[in-house]
């Protein structure tokens, strides 16, 4: 009998001699996976983006084609209203901004989640991969104006993604080749070089670098820069209509004051333009049909060779909260609205003009509110310079007194007359009222709400505003006192905000409440009821607490 040894015989505890015992296969830990999660969806969307660039910089794919701007432009479509109404009021203009982050972090959960998946079920993964594909792939097909092709950069980048995700589950369940060498390493696949440890963080590596800068590179293909080009290149009209207004006789000297005009880069900014659209002078055309006479096509050029106006003429967006500063000034230089609809002729019967934006955005516009005289402009030109991308270049809509989401069609490229009756658009759809003239409205600049002032003369200041109205005063009350007049300053025309100042002689101590209101030229008094921007704008009346200082 052979010996034994602690009961178990020699040939079960120890191997034969001259070779080692293989060590477990190693497997990537949760870090390493969710790190591969990121690194593949990385690259799915840097190839995907630099794909699409290259397409729609030769004109070949349309803006659609993108993934991330096709889901981004797709989740604004679905957000509920209360969520967008919620954006806006939180971040104002840079509600964009924060759906950017709240979008790069789901991508993020998304992709660790698809990381740890490919650590324990790479079908699985690839199952949910692909069905994450489907997905953006109905999101870029359902935009306005896309086609099969559009597909072309989703479906590269994925196919780069899922690669990606096959070698690294293939380099994470073999053993670590840094480990002790097998008795006969020929006999096992294992230990083939570039797998293991080693290997899988030698190819994340790899996927990281390709990936940002496949997306580097999209953003330096000439697309954006053609459109730059395209905006210096510019010759501006004389316009042959102009108010010739002298700002500084229009302003009040206040300090804190917002200005009398504001500058393009400071004008408010609310669209549904996930990604600003890029488009040259050269690309843009306009087309005017439906209930017309006849259907025509504008080019830029022919833009330019109409007669040129230039107004100061004031925008408010309809998610303006009472007291907000969703509102700005500016010098617009375009062509009137009517003449260029005259050239094709609006048929009796037509009551609304359906503008559509390069993105697919549409808007209802009443009709009579483009050809009852009004200024209402095709305009190309803000401030003295071309329109700034992000505000409409090359040409968008500005018609005044109606809040924006019913006039102010950025990047505009087709206006089709038609009725009421028939159609309607993204923000009417969405139970916003289609009739939405801008209501009458003031505001307090200065002092600042919860203000520590002084004892003595303090200057009560803000803006006032009653599109294609006009105002007749602005008032302020002082805790219940009586409503006092305030001094406005010069008016630039019915179509443009006006300062008011009122002088505030602070002599009690104490937390005051101070609030104003505005009168319009027909003399209708701003209302104090209560209600919210939904369906078609606020009122109330701003107010400010402050405390005079003992």
């Amino acid at each position: 009998m052979g010996q034994r040894t602690s009961g178990v015989t020699t040939s079960e505890q120890v191997p034969p001699a001259g070779t080692t015992a293989a060590p477990a296969p190693w497997r990537a830990g949760w870090l390493g996976s969710a790190l591969g999660g990121i690194v593949a969806v990385v690259l799915t969307l840097g190839v995907a983006e630099l794909i699409s660039t290259l397409g729609r910089w030769m004109g070949l794919l349309g803006a659609s084609s993108s993934p991330f701007v096709a889901l981004g432009q797709t989740f604004i479509q679905f957000t509920p209203e209360w969520l967008k109404e919620l954006a806006i009021r939180t971040f104002g203009e840079h509600d964009k901004d924060a759906l950017t982050g709240g979008m790069a972090l789901t991508l993020l959960i998304v992709a660790i989640g698809i990381g740890l998946l490919n650590r324990r079920s790479p079908r699985l993964a690839l199952g949910v991969t692909a069905l994450l594909v489907l997905v953006a792939g109905a999101a870029v097909v359902s935009r306005p104006g896309a086609d099969v092709l559009d597909l072309l950069p989703l479906v590269v980048g994925a196919i780069a993604g899922v690669t990606f995700l096959i070698l690294l589950a293939r380099r994470s369940l073999v053993r670590d080749p840094d480990s002790a060498p097998l008795a006969d390493p020929s006999s096992t696949p294992s230990s083939t070089p570039g797998t293991g440890r080693r290997g899988f963080f030698r190819l994340v590596g790899i996927g990281a670098v390709i990936g940002v800068a496949a997306g580097s590179l999209a953003r330096l293909v000439p697309s954006a820069a053609e459109v730059a080009d395209s905006r210096r290149r510019i010759s501006l009209p004389t316009p042959t209509d102009d108010q010739n207004i002298d700002v500084d006789a229009l302003t009040l000297d206040v300090a804190g004051l917002t200005p009398f005009v504001t500058a393009s880069s400071d004008f408010y900014r609310v669209d549904t333009a996930f990604t600003v659209p890029n488009l040259t002078t050269d690309e843009w055309s306009l087309r005017i049909h439906g209930a017309v006479d006849r259907e025509i096509t504008i080019s830029f050029d022919d833009l330019l060779a109409m007669p040129a106006v230039q107004r100061m003429i004031t925008l408010t967006c309809v998610s303006n909260e009472v007291g907000g500063k969703l509102a700005g000034n500016a010098r617009w230089l375009g062509v009137r609205l009517a003449d260029v609809l005259a050239m094709a002729g609006p048929q009796d019967g037509a009551d609304c003009l359906l503008s559509t934006s390069v993105d697919g955005f549409t808007v209802t516009t009443p009709l009579a509110a483009v050809t009852d005289g009004r200024d209402a402009l095709l305009a190309y030109a803000m401030n003295g310079e071309p329109l700034l991308v992000e505000h409409g270049f090359p040409v968008r809509m500005v018609v005044p007194g109606l809040y924006g989401y019913v006039s102010a069609t950025k990047w505009v490229v087709d206006l089709e007359v038609t009725r009421f009756a028939d159609v309607t658009a993204y923000w009417t759809e969405r139970g916003w009222a289609p009739q939405a003239p801008i209501k009458t409205a003031s505001r307090i600049d200065v002092p600042a709400g919860f203000a520590q002032l002084t004892a003595g003369s303090v200057a009560v200041a803000g803006m006032a505003w009653a599109q294609h109205r006009g105002l007749r005063a602005v008032q302020v009350q002082i805790d219940d006192g009586p409503w006092q007049d305030a001094t406005l300053s010069g008016e630039a025309g019915i179509d443009t905000w006006r300062q008011w100042s009122y002088p505030w002689t602070a002599t009690e101590p104490g937390i005051h409440t101070i609030r104003c209101r505005a009168i319009d030229a027909d003399g209708t008094v701003q209302t104090d009821a209560v209600q919210g921007v939904m369906p078609d704008g606020s009122t109330g009346l701003d107010s400010r607490q402050v405390t005079v200082k003992a």
